[in-house]
């Protein structure tokens, strides 16, 4: 799996028309909290449960109308979603993923706030509410 910071995913998928962002965050973290410009939404987990979602790569692969040699960036809120999302999507036979590192929140600061330190949106990227 390749990693690439905020930045360098946005200047990719600018530069990689076929590439797909896929934001594995919740339903409500998507929709309310904000996602990146063209990203589409499939859910790694979904609350109350917080269970993986076990079709999650087929899922994933229907939308790249089963080609898993197409390039997959996938984002969270801070990289470790996508990282675990990541890892099953080369398990299911994706052979191009790559995890925005960071997410879309960043990481915790001192304070326990995100989106003070890093991540898509504190990095001043394309992205709206719904």
């Amino acid at each position: 799996m390749q990693h690439l910071d905020p930045h360098a995913a946005h200047l990719f998928l600018q530069q990689t028309p076929e590439a797909v962002l896929v934001d594995c965050r919740t339903e409500i973290e998507h929709m309310y909290v904000g996602h990146p410009i063209g990203a589409e939404h499939v859910a790694w987990q979904e609350g109350p449960d917080w269970e993986i979602d076990p079709d999650f790569a087929a899922k994933v692969k229907r939308l790249l109308r089963g080609e898993l040699a197409r390039p997959v960036l996938l984002i969270c809120r801070s990289g470790v979603r996508s990282l675990a999302a990541g890892e099953a999507l080369e398990a299911a036979g994706f052979t191009q993923v790559i995890n925005v590192v960071e997410g879309f929140e960043g990481p915790l600061d001192e304070d326990f706030h995100r989106g003070t330190l890093g991540g898509w949106r504190y990095r001043g990227l394309p992205w709206q509410q719904s």
